[in-house]
């Protein structure tokens, strides 16, 4: 069975656990998705399932893609997403994949693009320290010398520099789901997840034991 959905993260609330304490979630719009395609081995080379989420108008599909997914019937979908999959001839195409896919106490993984925070120094970036705030000083969030000596005379891969701070694919690792909502097929997720509110996620089983 697939484990994995797509979703949209909605914002941060609290809860209340069983013993009073306040637990921290995020609410995420967990599907529901349509299965749009279904790829065999024997057929394409490998095996996965083609998933279909949210909704869109017809006039904003180019007629291959209508075409392609008039063959389900299902209408137009806004995210298209292919995930592999070891069982494919254990689903069809039309099938509908719910939050119910899912146990409450089940560890996930959260898939998303970080909020974006522009050009950003090394002190933001990567946690330098500042330079001493004296009279003279003129390094004060400066990052200090990048390059090396006459050999090898140029700075090296991967040196921590300024630059882009965030939007990125990030991966948050063994989430506990909290609570869940098959009405509005809402997951509730202990802890923040990456990216901004209505950022699309992808939401997985994790394959890590704590």
């Amino acid at each position: 069975m697939i484990k994995l959905i797509i979703g949209r993260k909605l914002g941060m609330m609290q809860v209340f656990a069983d013993d009073g304490t306040v637990v921290p979630v995020t609410v995420l719009q967990a599907g529901p998705c349509t299965i749009t395609q279904v790829k065999t081995p024997q057929r394409d080379g490998y095996g996965a399932v083609q998933m279909g989420f949210g909704t869109r108008k017809a006039k904003h599909i180019n007629r291959p893609l209508r075409g392609h997914l008039d063959k389900v019937g299902k209408g137009y979908f806004e995210i298209l997403r292919e995930v592999r999959i070891s069982d494919p001839d254990d689903h069809q195409a039309g099938e509908e994949i719910q939050a119910d896919i899912f146990e409450i106490g089940e560890r996930v993984d959260i898939i998303g693009v970080s909020k974006g925070k522009g050009f950003a120094g090394t002190i933001k970036r990567w946690g330098f320290h500042r330079g001493p705030v004296t009279h003279g000083c003129k390094n004060i969030r400066e990052p200090g010398s990048t390059g090396c000596a006459t050999y090898p005379g140029r700075v090296m891969k991967g040196k921590r520099m300024p630059g882009q701070l965030g939007n990125k694919r990030v991966t948050t690792m063994n989430l506990k789901v909290v609570d869940i909502n098959h009405d509005d097929s809402l997951l509730l997720i202990k802890g923040a997840v990456p990216g901004p509110s209505n950022g699309l996620v992808l939401i997985r089983k994790t394959n890590r034991v704590r």
